[in-house]
């Protein structure tokens, strides 16, 4: 790599911790720097806005479209969709290490099975994972017109609806299932999924190659040792839930994935067959070549 591609900077748009836990991992292993990258984050998590719903406002995606940032890592389709809605700024390198469940959980009795959800609203972030899982996990069981949801927000925030009584179920990720158990709810249906890698064309094709090379570095030490970084993930629910109450059952890493032509074009006519895309990908492949 050329001094000149080393010194640029790579300035990361933040993801909640579970998905993001791998950066964080070699942030604090000077990885990044050992393998002559100039990384760190555009901004603290802390910064985001729990409540937004219009999804170019919301921080990671705004840093991006601002050139303040040089990539983020969302869910799939929130990829997709966030390339259609924005400028074209990026393409999708690859799939992110993080396998993250999304699960729908309830603290009603009334409510035990997918079958049990037609028609009861389910609180989401929309255009995100709990968004996009929930329709995937719900449409075979109760059909596409028994699927009803609400946009709430952040998982903090849509785990506080469900406890006040605001919705009966909702979705969410870690640690906010397993926060969610110690509370008292329980599953009603869950599944697992990756996210996607957006990167801007601005970065050298080495640059991207030896980034993800060390999240690859990253993630071997947190298959080494999970409970050493359980803290990261836990620090967004950290007065309600301590490190070892992390259920390791519901997030799993695994080295980056690359992103082909032949990942995204399922993921995209799902999308369209859904509404969730009416085919406005103006901005040619959206997939890094």
């Amino acid at each position: 790599m050329s001094n000149q591609q080393s010194s640029r900077a790579i300035r990361i748009s933040p993801n909640p911790p579970v998905f993001d836990l791998p950066i964080l991992v070699a942030l604090e292993h000077g990885l990044f720097e050992k393998a002559g990258l100039n990384v760190d984050y555009a901004a603290k998590y802390s910064d985001h806005d729990a409540l937004e719903k219009d999804v170019l406002k919301r921080q990671k995606e705004a840093l991006f479209e601002q050139q303040s940032a040089e990539t983020f890592n969302v869910c799939e389709w929130g990829g997709i969709d966030r390339l259609e809605r924005g400028a074209g700024r990026g393409k999708i390198a690859a799939l992110r290490p993080a396998i993250a469940a999304q699960a729908i959980v309830t603290f009603d009795p009334l409510l035990q099975s997918p079958r049990d959800l037609a028609g009861v609203t389910i609180g989401v972030n929309e255009f995100t994972g709990s968004h996009y899982t929930t329709v995937g996990l719900l449409e075979g069981a109760i059909g596409k017109s028994a699927v009803v949801l609400t946009h709430i927000g952040a998982p903090e925030v849509r785990l506080a609806a469900l406890k006040s009584g605001q919705v009966r179920a909702v979705t969410v990720m870690e640690p906010f299932i397993s926060l969610a158990l110690k509370q008292g709810a329980h599953l009603v249906a869950l599944t697992f999924y990756r996210g996607a890698e957006v990167v801007s064309p601005d970065l050298a094709p080495d640059q991207i190659e030896t980034y993800f090379q060390v999240l690859d570095q990253a993630v071997d030490r947190i298959n080494a040792d999970f409970r050493k970084y359980t803290h990261y993930i836990t620090a967004t629910a950290s007065d309600e839930i301590s490190p070892e109450e992390l259920d390791a059952r519901f997030i799993r890493y695994a080295h980056v994935q690359r992103y082909t032509e032949k990942l995204f074009a399922p993921a995209y006519d799902w999308m369209k067959e859904r509404g969730f895309s009416e085919g406005r990908n103006s901005h040619g492949s959206l997939v890094l070549s």
